[in-house]
């Protein structure tokens, strides 16, 4: 990624992450330095600490973009006025598709989650079991229907599915022969069919 400059039209705090999210997936985390992370951004240490408090702000931050994001097209998806298959389904493929789109942060993050304090992880943590908790709660409003089977507890249905999200950083390749889509639509034609009476 090129340097930028204050005339690119790129806001500051968004720069910021770009370059933090590269150096980090390039270099680590422990080995890149704010220093790095502000020359590679085009600003002042001063700018990043007016965004961010610290670099474990940025690390925290890089993770809690994308599961906003996912947060966000979950909740679409549970509340449209679909049958609660379908609803699932979308929202399996979804979170496989923004994953890959946002593999560096997902691999980073996973990586390198231990660097964060124990209130930052807490953080984290809680707003990653929100996701889980509205993505178990469509499972469970299958089960309770008798749309799926309630053989598998709901709770290993969904650690089942998100160990598969969760371990993509470590073996896809965009020049694989699989497309983001197609990963995404045979792990939730998986998880459905795990989830069929």
């Amino acid at each position: 990624m090129p340097r930028t400059t204050d005339g690119n039209g790129i806001p500051v705090p968004q720069r910021l992450l770009a370059a933090a999210t590269r150096l980090f997936a390039e270099q680590g985390y422990g080995s890149t330095s704010v220093q790095e992370i502000v020359e590679a951004a085009g600003v002042t240490k001063g700018a990043l600490y007016h965004y961010f408090g610290s670099k474990e702000d940025l690390l925290q931050e890089v993770y809690a973009r994308v599961l906003r994001l996912q947060q966000e097209r979950l909740d679409a998806f549970a509340d449209a006025d679909e049958p609660v298959e379908r609803r699932l389904r979308a929202a399996a493929a979804d979170v496989v598709v923004t994953t890959i789109d946002n593999l560096d942060d997902a691999a980073i993050f996973f990586r390198s989650m231990h660097h964060l304090s124990p209130e930052k992880n807490k953080q984290v943590r809680a707003e990653r079991r929100r996701y889980h908790e509205r993505f178990r709660a469509l499972v469970e409003e299958g089960q309770r229907s008798g749309v799926f089977t309630s053989a598998t507890p709901s709770d290993l249905v969904v650690d089942y599915h998100f160990g598969s999200v969760h371990h993509l950083s470590t073996w896809y390749r965009p020049d694989g022969p699989l497309t983001p889509q197609q990963v995404a639509d045979h792990l939730a034609d998986l998880l459905l069919r795990a989830l069929r009476p």
